[in-house]
């Protein structure tokens, strides 16, 4: 039986009797897929993930959506599930992402006012998953995972995209730097990590709609108990839209000082704290660009290419400042030029 027709019947074998259509909801950089059920008598819709067990797991899923949960965030609700076959019947927390929204009101936005409010809701959201973290319930962010993160760059960005072969000089100082960075994010306190905590990832509730609070979160499946800087790294250095330092720099204060309160561990001094955030970005944008390449070269998705300014221009932003990182920034000048479009700007 075809995919679809699996489908079908399970929705149908869940709900007996009721009249549906399917429409394609999102999809992901991974096997799942997701689609909105709409019901023929105007009862709320509903979604309902594709994941092939062949391909992937729901049990990450399910578990970290307990987690958020408990702890507060607004997850999907799970109505029905299936994990022989791959399928979770969910609640619907709408169409509109924090990207989409945003993009919507123009450039720049039309109420900054009402951007502050949604970055302090996402804020609010992830200070209650950090709040919640213990370690031994997810997978640990580690050395091991942070390093293999790192090495799709040269693999996939440098050789496979940029077409470069580096020399044996160059392949040691790349590796040396790896190192600086894994010290860097290996000294950091340690708390559950979303890992893709930005606008594309948080869907805007409006008013009356019932839903619950914003932001609801979704794409939470690999989450990690790791650096407690990673996920504010995913928020304001979004490779989907770019924030002025300024008004990063004001939330990040805001955040350091609500999170000392709540008794979260980060630094005691906050350039220490900012300096954690940089370094966890340069991790981060090395480890995306390689994600980006591959999703290209091997999975036939070209839509990422043209985020990959935008993380480059972070990434390039970071070296400067850092000495230890001049050496990386040498070999980004010889990848690519540093007058490039750096992508989508509020």
């Amino acid at each position: 039986m075809h995919r679809l027709e699996q489908l079908h019947a399970w929705l149908a074998s869940v709900m007996p009797g009721r009249n549906f259509q399917l429409a394609p909801a999102s999809a992901d950089a991974s096997f799942r897929r997701y689609f909105r059920v709409a019901f023929d008598d105007g009862t709320p819709s509903r979604i309902v993930m594709d994941a092939p067990p062949a391909h992937e797991d729901c049990r990450p899923w399910l578990h970290v959506a307990d987690l958020f949960r408990k702890a507060g965030a607004h997850v999907p609700d799970v109505l029905a599930q299936d994990l022989e076959q791959g399928f979770l019947l969910l609640s619907d927390l709408g169409s509109t992402t924090y990207l989409s929204a945003l993009k919507a009101e123009g450039t720049p936005p039309r109420d900054p006012q009402r951007v502050a409010h949604l970055y302090a809701d996402a804020l609010g959201a992830l200070a209650s998953i950090q709040l919640a973290s213990r370690p031994g319930e997810l997978p640990e962010y580690d050395r091991a995972l942070l390093l293999r993160e790192m090495m799709l760059f040269p693999e996939w960005y440098i050789a496979r995209h940029k077409g470069v072969e580096l020399s044996s000089t160059e392949s040691a100082m790349l590796q040396a730097c790896f190192e600086r960075i894994l010290t860097a994010n290996l000294a950091e306190p340690r708390v559950f990590v979303h890992r893709d905590f930005h606008s594309r990832n948080l869907m805007l509730i409006e008013p009356g709609e019932g839903r619950g609070v914003n932001p609801g979160v979704i794409d939470f499946q690999d989450a990690v108990y790791g650096p407690i800087s990673y996920d504010l790294v995913s928020l304001f250095k979004d490779a989907y839209i770019r924030w002025d330092e300024e008004f990063v720099l004001d939330l990040l204060v805001r955040y350091w000082e609500t999170a000392r309160k709540l008794g979260l561990p980060v630094r005691e001094d906050f350039a220490d704290f900012h300096r954690d955030y940089e370094w966890m970005g340069v991790q981060r944008h090395i480890k995306v660009l390689g994600i980006f390449a591959r999703l290209y070269h091997r999975d036939g998705k070209d839509g990422y290419l043209a985020d990959m300014p935008l993380v480059i221009d972070y990434l390039r932003r970071a070296c400067k400042r850092y000495r230890d990182l001049g050496p990386l920034l040498k070999l980004l000048d010889r990848l690519e030029p540093e007058d490039v479009q750096v992508g989508y700007t509020f």
